[in-house]
């Protein structure tokens, strides 16, 4: 049986396959009050967990939708009850709370540990069964429930189970914003969580009604965040869930973009040697971050040889650097642009390829990269690969509308743009998904370089004349 409430916030009609580009994306939080069943939220975004025993539950599942500026998107909250309601039929049986918060672009990742010390005993035959509710402070200063720890029986001393959360699920983001922590109750920041094992990183469990009743009241107890804070920004090469991942048998989707697109683009450039960059990465040996080094390890020859050396020098760099966030694009762009901009009499064109799981972190000065870039003598091809939402991608590629930046738009259209999963061959072919995959990515570069020459006035050179072998005369035609 489901029972709509049909006087919901409106937020639109969606249509997922004619709607235009988000704005951005909201993280939706829901919460009710006297209501005996859980939420469900049907075709579309899926359902939350089921609470039991309780008039007022708190859902921890977010759902993160598409936000369509210009567009009204009705969304409507179905519920399944566990077991009848009670009350007079077409009366309010409880009320829904909906939140919903604009997401920041954050990509990491955060895994913690906690334990307690001397709580407060609840159980009259036993002592306590502690576990952890975190919640999030909204930018209105309420809170919202983003972690629940699982349950330890029977303990005073709980040592939780390490989890790892999104650093946007826990504070959007923001690395001060105060994460609300109940036996008692204790705020904090992910800043303070960030710093690790500590003396900071030890919070008295207060318990506002004791504290109010008794006098000498100190605390409820202890809790002590015992791991520091590790970011995964990107997931490790060894592991085979990953992108990078080094598979014996078969190349990654890295390599296999990377060599489609390499192999038949080396043979248009007459030495082979082809500068590899890298970006979002811990250099050794002092772990500083990069968005432009040298896969070769040597950033004063970044010059590999033929695409099997880039290759090469892929494999050994995520042997010897640490996969690491921010994605910023920008730094790579504005490095090839500055040697394009060197040549100006149209003796050599400068093609970039960029290869990314699609998460960008610098959109507006990526932006003006490519405004600025786009009257010099170079296009730009991006390689989407993984699973993940290309929109900024699509965005970039600017087939549609010009890109721009600070009101200054494009002089021509440089960015191609394709998701290498719309090239997988569904029979695990991995040549014809290549060959489909190069043949799309390189359309557009023949047009990009004529467009270019043409506005410059660029006429092609006279052709050299024929290789004559050493040794054999000249041969002419009356």
């Amino acid at each position: 049986m489901n029972n709509t409430f049909l006087n919901m916030a409106s937020i639109g009609d969606f249509d997922p396959l004619n709607a235009s580009i988000p704005a951005t994306k909201v993280e939706i939080t829901v919460s009710c009050s006297f209501m005996v069943h859980h939420l469900e939220k049907q075709n579309c975004f899926g359902r939350t967990e089921v609470i039991d025993n309780t008039l007022n539950p708190d859902f921890v599942r977010k759902f993160i939708l598409d936000y369509f500026f210009e567009e009204r998107q009705n969304i409507r909250f179905d519920f399944r009850l566990e077991k009848a309601l009670g009350g007079i039929p077409g009366k309010k049986c409880g009320t829904i709370i909906v939140k919903a918060e604009e997401l920041n672009n954050c990509r990491e990742s955060v895994m913690m540990q906690f334990c307690g010390n001397k709580l407060d005993k609840k159980d009259f035959f036993g002592k306590s069964d502690p576990f952890l509710v975190f919640y999030r402070s909204n930018e209105d200063g309420t809170f919202t429930i983003c972690h629940k720890t699982e349950v330890v029986k029977n303990t005073l001393n709980p040592v939780w189970q390490a989890f790892k959360i999104p650093v946007r699920a826990l504070c959007n983001g923001d690395y001060d914003r105060y994460v609300h922590d109940f036996i008692g109750e204790f705020s904090t920041s992910y800043r303070e969580l960030s710093r690790g094992q500590s003396q900071f990183n030890v919070y008295e469990v207060v318990n506002p009604k004791k504290k109010g009743k008794k006098k000498k009241y100190l605390n409820s107890g202890t809790v002590r965040h015992q791991t520091r804070c590790t970011v995964f920004l990107l997931s490790h090469p060894a592991q085979p869930t990953s992108l990078h991942y080094m598979s014996p048998y078969q190349l990654n989707t890295y390599a296999m973009a990377l060599k489609a697109v390499g192999e038949i683009i080396q043979d248009y450039d007459s030495d082979k040697m082809f500068p590899a960059l890298g970006f979002g990465a811990k250099l050794p040996p002092d772990g500083r971050v990069s968005h432009e080094f040298a896969l070769n390890g040597n950033p004063q020859n970044p010059y590999c040889t033929g695409i099997d050396g880039v290759m090469e020098a892929y494999y050994q760099s995520l042997k010897s650097v640490q996969l690491y966030g921010p994605t910023n694009f920008s730094p790579v762009i504005n490095h090839v642009a500055r040697y394009a901009a060197s040549v100006n009499d149209g003796s050599q064109y400068f093609v970039l390829l960029i290869i990314t799981d699609g998460v960008i972190s610098d959109m507006a000065q990526t932006k003006e990269s490519i405004v600025n870039a786009a009257c010099l003598p170079m296009s730009i091809i991006i390689v989407g690969v993984g699973p993940a939402e290309f929109d900024a991608m699509v965005e970039l590629d600017g087939d549609e509308v010009r890109i721009s930046s600070r009101g200054r738009y494009a002089e021509r259209d440089i960015v191609q743009f394709v998701p290498f999963r719309d090239y997988i061959d569904r029979t695990g072919n991995h040549v014809l998904s290549m060959a489909r995959l190069a043949k799309d990515v390189l359309a557009e570069i023949p047009d990009q370089f004529l467009s270019y020459m043409r506005t410059r006035g660029i006429k092609p050179s006279p052709a050299p004349p024929p290789y004559t072998p050493p040794g054999q005369p000249l041969q002419t035609q009356i």
